[in-house]
């Protein structure tokens, strides 16, 4: 689909999109998970995953939290533990043995595995042999698949060339490196220093090592940015030319992240600054021939992120777009989310609680949600808008026994009043996300959203702009 934007937004439409709203890495979104949820709910799907025809199903997906940091970044929304003391790694990696044992006594051993991915944190806190100990205690348990996606999130402060080798070393084919933002002004204002040259030299080694591939972070409505300055980021991540590029929103919400509140508001760039950034990053990326994948995901065409869009397989899951539909995934460590059958599940953030829960031997899941029949039918509508930007009546018809039109009568009325704003279009078999509304395709998403629909609440969203 086209992304290139037709018209200029006009500021009327900036104003009345100027909302909060879900990022829609999953449905039902994650603050509406309950503490109620039964982690019986959990564990059954895990043993349904393990029998009969599910034991041959689609290979899993994982992810490993490791939450420590050695210093805090201001605009971080992540579950970290900002410390200096290394010591405290070796204990935490004995934790999460023991909860990949509990996993296993319910999925059995050797479960094919074609992702996984580690974030953070920064997993390159871990010094060399605690990587080691970690992928070893993972591969003991779970066959990681030739051919998987297995990335790991890199901090470039924490990291040289000697280290790439180990990482190659170990199996991660996938690097992605947090840049957000090159200019040496913005990266004061959120204590993030490292220069560029640092950034292009660990690339380069990277290169010469034969990572499949190279992902790059960038966050535009940091304090300080302006259209301007992030446009010479842009043009040094064009020369950079990873293979992929994720680009974030900054979502600033002090009340819920404390270190958000060393930012100064004012600092912060309005909305149309935000939107020009976006209109530029799009531009200058699909101008150095990037597909545009998403909301916030850009891949070179070669790469299976743009291959999987092209081929309608694409995902959206908690680390955003996959090439892995339908995926189980299961979450480690501290704060980790997971998805399993239809449930979603949500370990401990606090590092005391997390290691409470397995001391007792239990799983330290403490909050979740078992999906209804109309979360899974809604789930698959907005994943269709999310990913492929076109929502085909008689697919979402023949697998859910519905007529599209009579159950979503009230989201059909909605959706032709963002018709007439230009975000999307009505035809009679589907719907179509236009140019200008992948600038704001969560608000289209927000149509199907049954939760929003009876609580209006969004505060407790970032801005969809």
């Amino acid at each position: 689909m086209n992304a290139a934007v037709a018209e200029p937004i006009s500021e009327d439409l900036l104003r009345r999109f100027d909302v909060s709203g879900p990022r829609y890495t999953s449905y039902p979104t994650a603050d509406r998970f309950v503490e109620s949820f039964p982690v019986d709910d959990y564990t059954r799907a895990l043993t349904q995953r393990s029998v009969g025809a599910a034991a041959s199903a689609t290979p899993l997906s994982l992810y490993v939290h490791i939450p420590f940091c050695e210093n805090l970044c201001y605009y971080c929304a992540c579950n970290k533990i900002i410390t200096k003391h290394h010591d405290r790694a070796a204990p935490y990696l004995s934790y999460l043995s023991r909860e990949v044992d509990l996993h296993i006594a319910k999925l059995g051993l050797g479960q094919s595995v074609s992702q996984l991915h580690l974030g953070g944190g920064s997993p390159t806190f871990l010094s060399d042999d605690e990587l080691r100990e970690l992928m070893a205690m993972l591969r003991r348990n779970f066959s990681l698949v030739p051919g998987g996606e297995y990335s790991i999130e890199v901090d470039p402060r924490t990291i040289d060339a000697s280290r790439l080798d180990t990482l190659a070393e170990l199996g991660f084919n996938r690097l992605s490196f947090g840049v957000q933002d090159f200019d040496p002004v913005v990266q004061k204002s959120v204590n993030r220093v490292q220069p560029a040259e640092q950034v292009f030299a660990l690339v380069a080694a990277a290169r010469q090592r034969n990572f499949d591939s190279i992902n790059v972070d960038l966050i535009y409505g940091l304090p300080l940015q302006s259209p301007e300055s992030f446009d010479r980021t842009l043009a040094q991540v064009v020369e950079l030319r990873p293979e992929r590029i994720a680009l974030y929103a900054y979502a600033h919400l002090p009340e819920r992240f404390k270190p958000q509140r060393r930012i100064e508001t004012t600092e912060i760039p309005n909305a149309g600054a935000k939107v020009a950034m976006l209109a530029r990053s799009m531009a200058a990326f699909m101008g150095a021939g990037y597909v545009y994948v998403g909301m916030d995901h850009f891949a070179l065409p070669t790469d299976p992120l743009a291959i999987a869009k092209k081929q309608g397989r694409l995902h959206r899951n908690f680390q955003g777009y996959s090439t892995q539909p339908d995926c189980d995934l299961i979450g480690l460590g501290v704060s980790s989310i997971g998805r399993v059958g239809s449930t979603y599940s949500q370990n401990a953030k606090t590092m005391e609680e997390y290691c409470d829960f397995l001391d007792q031997g239990r799983f330290p899941v403490v909050r979740g949600l078992s999906l209804s029949a109309d979360d899974l039918l809604r789930r698959a509508v907005i994943m269709a808008v999310m990913c492929q930007g076109l929502l085909v009546f008689k697919a979402i018809e023949a697998a859910y026994a519905i007529e599209f039109r009579s159950y979503f009568a009230a989201e059909m009325a909605t959706l032709e009043k963002l018709a007439e704003q230009g975000l999307v279009k009505l035809n009679e078999n589907n719907i179509e996300v236009t140019a200008t509304g992948w600038f704001f395709v969560r608000a289209v998403a927000m149509v199907f959203d049954r939760y929003l629909q009876t609580d209006r609440t969004t505060a407790r969203f970032s801005k969809i702009l």
